[in-house]
């Protein structure tokens, strides 16, 4: 087996690499939610993670890598799992009822669930304390979706805490195999991968062209080749160069860009409730991963 090391004496380019991923992975919510007004919540999911596909495979074939082994695959299986489909397809269809600034709120706990089962894999138990962030973080998450909802649960909150938990653990286990198979290299294979399911499900839930108009088929192409391609791209590199512990705090970050871009490209309103909750959230997953 191939094992691919990082250099730790690169700090500085693994934030910086962890920054641009950070950077294009926050305008994905908004981007969701415009396609979502014009298209099947069903396309938009599997639309983007299909032209990530294809541009991971062309990226593949052009620099001859070498297959993964049947292991890797079955690894791979479980990232795609979560980032190819999991949260992508469960994000949209939530996007269909909820605003992205809902969203972005609802999935700050992304980077909790991915420190827990990036700990759970490496067979660390996480001590007490981060328990206590994330109880904290996900009471504070209920309580704005109760506040949203009027006291009761919407299944938007409930698609966006799954895609949460399947992309967290499609993370964790995506930043393992990145010492084995490379960076760049663990998205592409997982896209690849997928690519024999999303092609049909892109065909059969494809939208009526006339009936969208070019900001939508923007958003789309945003979502497949940045958030879907890139971005990951950026991701994991910055995180086999700087360490995935250092580099990782950077998603903290991400909440804040979201709303912003959310307000600019969507004139959605932010509340000083909403920007409080943001910034405490954000402070029990930086304590939380602490104690990771």
């Amino acid at each position: 087996m191939k094992i691919i090391t990082s250099d730790p004496h690169q700090p500085l380019a693994g934030m910086l690499w962890g920054a641009s991923g950070v950077l294009l992975f926050a305008a994905g919510l908004p981007a969701t939610r415009i396609a979502v007004l014009e298209m099947p919540s069903l396309f938009v999911g599997a639309g983007r993670a299909w032209l990530g596909a294809v541009l991971a495979l062309i990226l593949l074939l052009f620099t001859r890598q070498r297959l993964p082994s049947p292991r890797q695959w079955l690894r791979l299986a479980l990232v795609a799992t979560g980032v190819v489909f999991g949260y992508p397809i469960l994000s949209s269809i939530a996007l269909e009822s909820v605003s992205a600034t809902h969203g972005v709120l609802v999935t700050a706990l992304l980077p909790l669930c991915t420190a827990l089962f990036g700990a759970f894999l490496n067979q660390h138990w996480p001590k007490a304390g981060f328990w206590l962030c994330a109880l904290t973080g996900s009471a504070l998450v209920l309580f704005y979706a109760g506040q949203q909802a009027q006291g009761h649960w919407q299944q938007a909150d409930l698609l966006l805490l799954l895609a949460s938990v399947l992309c967290g653990i499609g993370y964790a286990e995506g930043a393992r195999l990145t010492r084995e198979l490379g960076s760049w290299q663990v998205i592409c294979w997982a896209l690849v991968l997928s690519l024999p399911l999303l092609t049909p499900l892109t065909w059969y839930s494809r939208p009526v062209l006339a009936d969208t108009s070019p900001a939508g088929w923007l958003s789309m192409l945003y979502l497949g080749s940045c958030s879907m391609f890139l971005g990951f791209f950026c991701w994991y590199r910055g995180l086999a160069l700087g360490g995935v512990t250092q580099v990782s705090q950077v998603q903290l970050l991400q909440p804040f860009g979201a709303l912003w871009l959310a307000a600019l490209l969507l004139g959605e309103s932010l509340s000083a409730q909403a920007i409080w909750i943001c910034l405490a959230v954000v402070a029990c997953v930086a304590l939380g991963r602490r104690y990771a």
